[in-house]
């Protein structure tokens, strides 16, 4: 089989980013149960390693959205496993838990947990309940959380909820998601303090934002806001990108890559 490549050159390093289709070669599908009962679907990206990632999707998305499965077949290119999945709804950070949990005993690390948008937010707000992951990469999450959401649920959004009670959100693409969003439940996110949360996360934590400098529905401006209550924070912007990285596809994968591969490299290091 051909092999479809695309060089990717960014800053001191450069990577070749696969085709999707190279990355389906060594996936397995695995189901991991969580503390509700419920079946976490996922796909684990092997490459032989005892470490490995594992990445969180956004909101409508799921764990076959693009950004997803690209960043599952760079890692897995530059020799690095990956598990990506499907959230359940019943709480996003006990759902990352449940998948962490899975693999710490079978004898991996989690080296890193990587999140896009809602997903980024659920990653933090783990590293800021748990403690046993040295690196999130933030793509595209929020500082604070009622930021974008006219966007995703409509002007009248207020209205429809009292109204109706809920508000059925359609997923972005086919094979995506279905969410159905009560009242209750978009107020108990509203309680969620961002910034407040991401101080309990542990200084030792690096954590990484990666924000599109034209992104539209969490502006480029927000982004910097992590970096005022987190004292081991990088922020990286990818110019001219929105908020899926439409067109920076590969750069995005390039970047997160590199992180990873480095952090991994300064761990071994201090654990040596």
């Amino acid at each position: 089989m051909e092999m479809e490549e695309s060089k990717v050159a960014y800053d001191k390093y450069s990577i070749t980013v696969l085709s999707i289709s190279e990355a389906f070669m060594a996936q397995q599908r695995v189901t991991i149960p969580n503390k509700h009962g419920n079946k976490l679907v996922g796909i684990l990206h092997e490459s032989g390693t005892q470490e490995i990632v594992i990445l969180c999707h956004g909101l409508r998305a799921n764990k076959e959205n693009f950004i997803m499965t690209n960043l599952a077949a760079g890692l897995e290119n530059a020799g690095i496993s990956s598990f990506r999945f499907d959230f359940t709804g019943n709480g996003e950070a006990e759902d990352i838990r449940a998948v962490a949990q899975h693999f710490q005993e079978t004898n991996r690390t989690v080296i890193a947990i990587v999140g896009h948008s809602k997903g980024a937010n659920a990653a933090l707000l783990y590293a800021s309940k748990y403690h046993d992951v040295k690196t999130i990469v933030n793509l595209s999450g929020s500082p604070d959380l009622k930021i974008g959401l006219e966007y995703r649920f409509g002007i009248d959004f207020m209205e429809r909820l009292r109204k109706e009670g809920f508000i059925e959100l359609k997923a972005e693409s086919a094979g995506g998601i279905d969410h159905r969003v009560t009242e209750e439940s978009l107020k108990d996110r509203l309680n969620i303090i961002m910034l407040e949360e991401c101080l309990h996360i542990d200084k030792e934590c690096r954590v990484f934002t990666v924000h599109g400098g034209t992104d539209t529905i969490i502006p480029v401006e927000a982004a910097v806001e992590f970096g005022k209550v987190l004292p081991n924070h990088k922020l990286h912007i990818i110019e001219g990108a929105d908020h899926v990285y439409t067109d920076h596809q590969a750069e995005l994968a390039s970047f997160v890559v590199h992180v990873i591969k480095e952090t991994s490299q300064m761990d071994l290091l201090n654990a040596s």
